[in-house]
C-alpha cells in the first residue's frame, strides 16, 4: 500500500538497510525491538545519538550489532531532518522519484521483478549524494516496493488489482 508518513518511511528505509545481506524475516521479527532501540523512528532523538547511545545500540541483541549499519541509521536520522526541511516532507522528497504516483508494472511472473530500476537508481544516487548510507539501487527497490512506490504484484495477484485502481 502506499505509505505517506515520514517517521513510516523513514522506518522502512532503515529497516531495508539493516536487512542488507540477511534475510528480511530476521528484521521483522526484530522490528518492534528496533522500534524501541530506536527512539519509536523519531529522527530528531536519533540524530541527536551519541557515544553512550551508540555503545547501548551495539549491546542490545535485540537488532542487528552491525557497527557500519547502526552508525548508518543515526547519520540517516541527520540527513533525513534535512531533506525534510529542504522538501517540506520526506514523503514529497522520496515520491519524486516515481512522479508522485505509484509506478503499476504488470508482470506475469515474480521472475520477471528486477532488483533494481532505473527509479532506484536514481534515488540511491541522490540519497547517496545527502549522506544517506546504506542505500544501494537494491535496497532502494526493496523499499520502493515495501513502501507501495511500485505495484509488483504479477498481474494475476488479486492484489495487483486492488493496488492499479486509482486512490478514492
Amino acid at each position: 500500500m502506499p505509505a505517506h508518513d515520514d517517521r513510516h518511511l523513514f522506518e522502512m528505509l532503515n529497516l531495508e538497510g539493516a536487512q542488507a545481506g540477511l534475510s528480511w524475516i530476521t528484521i521483522l521479527r526484530k522490528r518492534d525491538h528496533y522500534r524501541r532501540a530506536f527512539a519509536n523512528w523519531d529522527a530528531a532523538k536519533i540524530a541527536r545519538f551519541g557515544a553512550k547511545d551508540f555503545a547501548r545500540l551495539m549491546a542490545d541483541a535485540g537488532i542487528v550489532r552491525n557497527r557500519l549499519k547502526v552508525r548508518a541509521t543515526i547519520g540517516n536520522a541527520r540527513a533525513f531532518l534535512k531533506a525534510r526541511r529542504e522538501f517540506g516532507s520526506f514523503d514529497r522528497y522520496l515520491w519524486q522519484f516515481v512522479g508522485s504516483a505509484p509506478l503499476q508494472n504488470r508482470r506475469r511472473a515474480r521472475r520477471n521483478v528486477p532488483a533494481r530500476t532505473p527509479e532506484s537508481d536514481a534515488m540511491s544516487r541522490d540519497l547517496k549524494q545527502r549522506g544517506f548510507r546504506f542505500v544501494g539501487s537494491t535496497i532502494c527497490y526493496a523499499f520502493m516496493q515495501a513502501v507501495g512506490m511500485v505495484n509488483d504484484h504479477v498481474a494475476s495477484c488479486f492484489r495487483h488489482a486492488e493496488l492499479s485502481r486509482p486512490a478514492p
